[in-house]
């Protein structure tokens, strides 16, 4: 498969313009996990020229990236590893701590379960303003010389944030939420990163499958599915996001041939400096990664998309339930 590729600040090979997510492989809060299947997926994506594999500890409390481990285990080489960093769970569930002494502890449980001795790209998961910026990335520029990481990326960080981030480490990417559906970022953050010269990881790129097209309205989640925490699964917006995914599927397919999925996905990639996170868990699942590469949108495909989104969802709203707690 010809996969787009580009180059990242710090990352010594170029890395595939799609990216495995695998929050659903850590089974929490996506209903459970099969390892044996998340292991082939894995794998499957290394053999489909996807080279980035993008986890965090919180993925299931470390399930995540002990199967990451797992399933690199002899192909450490061909893959390029993305994890996070200042999220800690207990009874009281998840809070952001980006204190120096958690970085410490949690470099370690990760080097281990992914079976490794360095990170390419280590990312702070979400800002925490009760510690100085400062001092979270001076901690990780220490992390970053003692040959541990390779570099230093954060997610869900504003513009202003991460230039108090910038005064003691580089930069090399940020990861927010985007998508068709979620585009907060082009305020601010995208033109950032192409100012800054940041690699952007898009992240919900399918907006959790509602752009894959094989969703409809009796679609159910089972158990701690966040699917059902999250607004745009419930009516009346589930209709008009399922309105909006059948106008762009007929869109895709009458102007360019191709699925609402790899619409979804193309468009992504043509927004600049970016990298679509591909959630999947199965290896069939990656089956229509080929299909966004090898054409692209005009300006004119980018406005009709545009008036089509507007049209339908009338009621929209942000990946803001996602949030975790401060300490």
């Amino acid at each position: 498969m010809n996969v787009e590729t580009m180059r990242m600040e710090g990352i010594p090979v170029a890395v595939s313009r799609i990216a495995l997510g695998t929050w659903a492989i850590g089974g929490w809060m996506w209903g459970g996990a099969d390892d044996s299947a998340s292991v082939a997926t894995i794998q499957s994506a290394l053999d489909h020229g996807i080279n980035l594999i993008d986890t965090a500890p919180v993925y299931g409390f470390g399930h995540s990236e002990e199967v990451v481990g797992k399933a690199l285990a002899g192909r450490r080489h061909q893959a390029v590893i993305a994890t996070k960093v200042a999220l800690e769970w207990g009874e009281g569930g998840v809070r952001r701590n980006a204190t120096p002494a958690r970085i410490r502890l949690e470099i370690e449980d990760s080097l281990r379960r992914l079976r490794t001795d360095y990170i390419d790209l280590y990312q702070v998961h979400w800002p925490d303003t009760l510690v100085p910026f400062e001092d979270t990335a001076a901690e990780l520029e220490k992390l970053r010389i003692e040959g541990k990481i390779l570099a230093v990326g954060v997610s869900n960080f504003s513009p202003r944030q991460m230039d108090a981030f910038s005064v003691a480490t580089r930069l090399a990417a940020v990861q927010p939420p985007y998508n068709l559906f979620e585009r907060a970022i082009e305020a601010d953050v995208l033109p950032y990163a192409r100012e800054q010269g940041l690699a952007v990881l898009a992240y919900g790129a399918l907006c959790r499958g509602l752009l894959s097209g094989r969703m409809r309205a009796a679609t159910t989640f089972d158990g701690d599915d966040l699917r059902n925490a999250d607004p745009k699964f419930r009516q009346p917006r589930f209709a008009q996001y399922l309105a909006a995914v059948e106008a762009l599927s007929a869109f895709a397919r009458e102007r360019h041939g191709k699925s609402v999925l790899a619409l979804a996905i193309r468009w992504i990639l043509d927004q600049g400096p970016t990298v679509a996170l591909w959630g999947a868990r199965r290896p069939d699942q990656l089956s229509g990664i080929g299909d966004a590469f090898g054409w692209k949108l005009s300006a004119q495909d980018m406005e009709d998309i545009d008036a089509l989104l507007e049209r339908h969802v009338t009621d929209p709203v942000g990946p803001e339930f996602m949030a975790p707690s401060l300490r």
